[in-house]
């Protein structure tokens, strides 16, 4: 007999070594392994990982097999795994129905168990008795699932294990916006059952969801049918949440040691180098002991301090675990698997000699990983004084099964036995390998033949959709119902995919179905639901940032594909010409680049061969009977789709079903066609606002008595006021108008008389009348009007008799959809805006869009401050109740439900294209943002907050979505008024929104002011006089304020004071300070200085609000939910500029706070310290003489309005006064010695 290798020997050694800690636990019967000898259940993440060791085993041994035996011993411990991942399996298919209602629900109530019972896998403990969210868990399982799949062993046996699986894939796919438990199965380190996005497991699920992407479950012996179809879009959004986590691992968690699952084995799911270094070098530096790592900081399981008897703890408790957290040894075996992975010798040999001295030897010698290590009850207070110096015990399980797994597989790995690649054969560990360029194939269609002619003339040539066929072209919203299909499983009640919007990367490839090839148009170009789409300029916008997403996150093989159809409404207003913005486009994209990414523009029949294609099998001819049930969402196409296919006649049941939902109704024509003139059905002096203000009232609501609306006054003109975001007092003009602020009166109810309604011989309204008034009235303004109080008096089915009594009626909904098409060719975007409003619509992708945005760990506001109408979104929710809440906030104003809408759109948008925009930004503010904008308008073009509140409502998206890009980026912008081509029928101002540059510092802006002002000058020549070309000071300088305008007030001809002539740099930092206050922008480490401060004291009083030191106990500085604490405070105050102010003085607190004293007092009362610096800039200005006016205060604060717009450097600078006030109020406390009065 031959003898054995030493190799063999060691291998022997070490399957002792598996028998005895793991494989002996076994159950005969399920497969699964207990925790422990004292905790009997199965946990799902710890079985994974504890069989990781029996399977690497096995590949060892099938690999090194010096005999037979070894051959039989290799297939009894693969065996092993299969019987485990199939117990754990069953387990979770007896709870398909939580998997099916979790998809819809993303509750805590309908998650899967984290837990099981060993010896039968059924449940243990109740769904609110635990907190079983632990999305990690089940991504691990899918995670390790694809990896031993790949590596030839076979634990899924039929088709509906596969259903099942696609269904696990949907339920990890909503990661990123899915608050859990985390792999510590504690969520919010209080212990207190409140869960949060946690950064393990929206990486463990991003790396699954890569893994079994296209994967066969069946492997070598499976065929299309046992594939898994993973949307790259979801794993996308995963990866982007994640890298603007880290290194932080959830809002309560500043770090995490378990994040290195995440950036190394077995995740591997960050790609970004640098990133990686970061988040290991700060668990090292922050975590590690002599015995290992802690968890997190604060971490107060099984320390000496915790108390048994109860599982939450005292929020002021967590302070006392600080420096006596236990170690645990587990993460240095993934240091040494991160070692082995990057060939880093130096790290593997430092790590396992650390990790020898901590094993425990047990019977016969058998080396055993401990739980953790904890400070012994009495050298705690020695551990305080100097960590890290007293000798620790071990305590917990012995071994740590998960923890000796993963050493038993370090060592293979460490020894040679085995290679990183036979760990890893989907090849996870390259993801941060240098990625080659990706170049986009961009396909330009036409969606006529008289199209293709326009762009032929320009020297651009290409085809119609009809000419590309076989290919078809389809809309996004297709593929969103063709995904539905995906898991669908009668026998298990699985539904398949829930209907969700599908991403760009999704679209961007083509699909094989029945033997035929599909393409799909992006999202961003479907007109039906939202009014974006109808901008050409946005659309080119959104071209722009779609293709520099495709380019940077593109990550499957062969080359990204975009259609781009150009349509009817991309030609100017009388179809003769394409729009100059799409021409340009499309002549950039024939130069090769494009918004920072390599283009190619070809055709589709060319790009076929490049592209990435999936085969969607489950749409196959044996699934037919399902295709044509339960659809009833006829969405409307344009008929460009219907050109590319079949008859309604068709016998293949697929194409039957493609018809179906491109079902197109032709709209009828039923309005009047529109006049040019000024005549109106209501009296000028009636405004949309008195209409909505009267509607309401009859549906029994109270319009907000809020600081958005003025007074109305009668307005000769044909532009109507509807509505005012700027609560600015309308100047006195004569004795016969007084000067009121809405807030001190309520808005005088509006009868049907006020609004000139027609009656009859009752006394009542006279709808026939008002029908003919419809049937003859000439401008889009008044039929929307009419429209909007038939469908609140009448309601939205009410039958519309436009052809006389008797000859049938066209609901309201419909003519206010026909109005919608026709404001939406004449470009009114205000009007647009107003009949969305009246019919709710709701963006396609706004509960998206709001979850991007908390998914980044922003906070939103939606209403006008302040609380409670201004109302604070926390956590990702339903489309309904988001689209309720806005409304709600909106005070039922349709008109700012639809803009706050937009701005979360465009908000989401930038977050996911430029986070670097909000990087100091925690909350965000949507009703302010838009008074702000609002107020930009107005100080630029010098008009009345009424005025810009119009022009607000009247840009178009592209220049909405500019005018908030300025805004965040902080950068100096002008607006102006452009002045419309004659031939155009709109009647919306024209504004155009440019960068300025640096405020008053190049030659180039002062040109740009010029500029402007002359063309303001000429706007307002007729009967308004610029004197100087520059506001007077009063107007200019000294609005309150409150009101978001440092230059509301319209050009009068009484310039008292002086006769001032002002620079024009004059407000810029009282404007500084308003869009920093509005959009929340602190400066870099205000919180962590604010931590500082609460150390040293007893509290912060800001606006009569305090903040506890406690919080400080309970939360360490670089906490996100530290920060949301001090936010909470801050936003008690309602202006902006002045919650500024308080910013700024705490940042001087917080250089006061670094001097070495214990205490700087007790509870600091911020506005006081702001007062008295107020104080000493008023007493200096009056030793220096100044007028009255420049004394002037704001009323709402006490705070002059000269200190306001103080840079904050310089000898009279806010910092130099605040410096003094802060000093002269904790005087008391500092050393005698202090020189900082210098």
């Amino acid at each position: 007999m031959r003898s054995r290798s030493n190799s063999g020997v060691r291998l022997d050694g070490y399957a002792r070594l598996v028998q005895e800690t793991i494989l002996r636990h076994q159950n005969p019967v399920t497969g699964l392994l207990p925790a422990s000898a004292q905790k009997k259940d199965a946990w799902v993440r710890d079985n994974v990982y504890s069989v990781l060791a029996v399977w690497a085993l096995g590949m060892a041994y099938r690999k090194n097999a010096d005999r037979d035996e070894d051959k039989a011993k290799a297939y009894e411990l693969e065996q092993s795994v299969v019987k485990l991942m199939q117990g754990l399996l069953q387990c979770m298919m007896r709870q398909v129905a939580k998997v099916e209602k979790f998809k819809h629900t993303q509750s805590t109530q309908d998650c899967l168990h984290a837990k099981y019972d060993t010896p039968t896998c059924a449940t243990v403990v109740g769904d609110d008795q635990w907190g079983h969210l632990q999305v990690d868990a089940t991504s691990i399982y899918l995670l390790m699932l694809a990896q031993m799949t790949a590596s030839g062993l076979r634990i899924i046996s039929n088709l509906d294990e596969v259903a099942f699986i696609q269904n696990l894939v949907f339920y990890i796919e909503a990661a990123y916006k899915v608050a859990d438990y985390g792999m510590w199965e504690r969520g919010d380190k209080t212990n207190q059952g409140i869960p949060e996005l946690n950064g393990s497991s929206v990486g463990i699920a991003k790396a699954a969801l890569e893994a079994i992407d296209e994967l066969d479950l069946f492997g070598a012996h499976g065929g299309p049918k046992s594939v898994i179809h993973v949307l790259p879009d979801e794993v996308e959004r995963c990866q982007s949440i994640l890298c603007s986590m880290l290194p932080r691992a959830s809002t309560s968690k500043e770090i995490d040691a378990g994040l290195l699952s995440v950036i190394s084995f077995p995740a591997f799911a960050v790609e970004d180098g640098d990133l990686v270094a970061i988040t290991k070098s700060e668990i090292i530096s922050k975590l590690q002991g002599r015995y290992g790592c802690c968890r997190f900081i604060r971490d107060g399981y099984k320390c000496p301090k915790e108390d048994p008897s109860r599982l939450h703890y005292d929020p002021a408790e967590l302070k006392l675990f600080e420096n006596i957290e236990c170690e645990w040894p587990v993460f240095w075996t993934y240091l040494i698997l991160d070692g082995i992975f990057a060939g880093d010798q130096v790290q593997v040999q430092e790590y396992r000699e650390a990790l020898e001295g901590v094993l425990i030897r047990g019977k016969n010698g058998i080396k055993l990983l401990p739980e953790l290590y904890a400070v012994p009850h009495d050298k705690v207070e020695e551990e305080y004084s100097s960590p890290h110096s007293v000798d620790r015990v071990a305590m917990g399980q012995l071994p740590h099964m998960w923890g000796q797994s993963l050493y038993i597989l370090s060592c293979l790995l460490a020894e040679g036995f085995l290679a990183p690649g036979e760990i890893d054969p989907l090849n996870r560990r390259f993801s941060t390998n240098f990625k080659p360029d990706v170049v986009v194939q961009v396909c330009v269609l036409a969606e006529s033949e008289e199209i293709q002619e326009l762009l032929s003339d320009h020297g651009i040539s290409v085809q119609t959709m009809s000419e590309v066929l076989p290919i078809r072209v389809m809309p996004a919203r297709i593929l969103s119902h063709v995904y539905v299909r995906l898991g669908n499983c009668k026998k298990l009640n699985l539904s398949g995919r829930p209907y969700r919007h599908i991403g760009v990367l999704g679209t961007s490839k083509f699909y094989e179905i029945r033997n035929r090839s599909y393409i799909f148009s992006p999202q961003f170009l479907d007109q039906h639901h939202f009014y974006l789409a109808l901008d050409n300029q946005m659309i080119v916008e959104m071209l722009r940032t779609e293709l520099a997403y495709l380019s940077s996150c593109w990550r499957m093989t062969g080359r990204p594909t975009l259609t781009f159809p150009i349509t009817r409404s991309m030609l100017v207003e009388d179809g003769d010409a394409v729009d100059s913005c799409i021409l340009a486009t499309l002549r950039k994209l024939q130069d090769g680049y494009f918004a920072g990414a390599r283009v190619q523009m070809s055709d589709l029949s060319g790009v076929q061969s490049t592209s990435f294609h999936t085969r969607l099998s489950f749409l196959d001819e044996k699934n037919d009977d399902d295709l044509l049930e339960d659809d009833d969402d006829n969405d409307e196409y344009g008929e460009e789709y219907n050109k590319c296919m079949p008859s309604e006649g068709s016998k293949d049941m697929f194409d039957r079903y493609l018809t179906q939902l491109l079902h197109s109704t032709t709209t009828k024509c039923h309005l009047p066609p529109i006049q040019s003139g000024q005549h109106h059905v209501f009296s000028a002096e009636h405004t949309t606002r008195d209409i909505l203000s009267f509607m309401a009232q009859v549906q029994g609501l109270n319009m907000p008595k809020s600081s958005m609306y003025l007074p109305v006054t009668p307005v000769k003109s044909k532009h109507r006021r509807s509505l005012n975001l700027l609560d600015v007092p309308q100047p006195q003009h004569g004795p016969q108008v007084k000067q009121q602020k809405i807030t001190e009166i309520p808005l005088k109810p509006h009868s049907a008389a006020d609004l000139h309604l027609p009656r009859d011989s009752q006394g009542n309204t006279d709808f026939a009348a008002l029908v003919r008034q419809l049937r003859e009235c000439p401008t889009l303004q008044d039929q929307a009007d009419i429209l909007y109080i038939l469908y609140v008096m009448k309601g939205a089915d009410w039958p519309v008799e436009l052809s006389g009594p008797g000859q049938g009626g066209v609901s309201v909904r419909s003519l206010l959809e026909e109005l919608y098409v026709q404001a939406g060719a004449c470009k009114e975007w205000g009007l647009i805006r107003y009949i969305s409003g009246i019919l709710r619509k709701r963006v396609e992708v706004l509960a998206e869009a709001c979850t991007d945005l908390i998914s980044h760990h922003k906070q939103l506001t939606v209403g006008l401050p302040p609380e409670p109408r201004e109302r604070v979104i926390t956590v990702p929710l339903p489309p309904e109740e988001l689209n309720t809440l806005i409304y709600e906030a909106s005070g039922q104003d349709i008109s700012i439900a639809v803009l706050t809408q937009e701005i979360m759109v465009y908000l989401a948008m930038y977050v996911r294209s430029q986070p670097a925009l909000f990087g100091d930004m925690l909350r965000l503010r949507i009703g302010l943002i838009m008074q702000v904008m609002a107020t930009e308008l107005a100080r630029s073009l010098h008009c009345s907050g009424e005025e810009a509140s119009e022009s607000l409502m009247s840009l178009s998206p592209f220049g909405m979505k500019s005018l908030l890009h300025h805004i965040l980026s902080g950068k100096e912008f002008g607006v102006e008024r452009s002045m419309r081509p004659i031939q155009s029928t709109a009647t919306s101002p024209a504004i155009s929104i440019h960068e300025i540059g640096h405020t008053g510092a190049t030659k180039t802006e002062r040109t740009g002011i010029h500029k402007l002002k002359s063309e303001i000058k000429q706007i307002f020549s007729g009967g308004l006089s610029l004197s100087s070309n520059v506001t007077s000071p009063r107007s200019t300088r000294c609005s309150s304020p409150s009101t978001p305008s440092g230059m509301l007030s319209p050009l009068g001809s009484g310039l008292g004071d002086g006769q001032l002539h002002w620079e024009e740099r004059q407000g810029q930092w009282l404007r500084r300070r308003r869009l920093d206050g509005a959009i929340n922008r602190v400066p870099v480490g205000f919180y962590q200085k604010v931590w500082k401060i609460l150390q040293k004291c007893h509290g912060l009083s800001i606006d009569g609000y305090v903040l506890p030191s406690s919080t400080t106990r309970e939360m360490t500085a670089r906490e996100i939910k530290f920060a949301v604490q001090v936010e909470s405070v801050l936003n008690h105050v309602p202006q902006p500029e002045y919650r500024q102010l308080l910013v700024e003085t705490m940042m001087v607190l917080g250089l006061v706070a670094d001097v070495d004293v214990d205490s700087i007092g007790g509870i600091i009362h911020v506005d006081r310290i702001l007062h008295l610096a107020n104080d000493l800039f008023l007493s200096d200005q009056k030793s220096l003489s100044a007028s009255d006016y420049f004394l002037e205060k704001d009323p709402a604060t006490g705070i002059c309005n000269f200190f306001y717009d103080s840079a904050p450097s310089g000898s009279y600078g806010t910092m130099t006064y605040l410096s003094k006030a802060t000093v002269t109020y904790v005087q008391d406390f500092l050393p005698s010695s202090s020189c900082m009065m210098q």
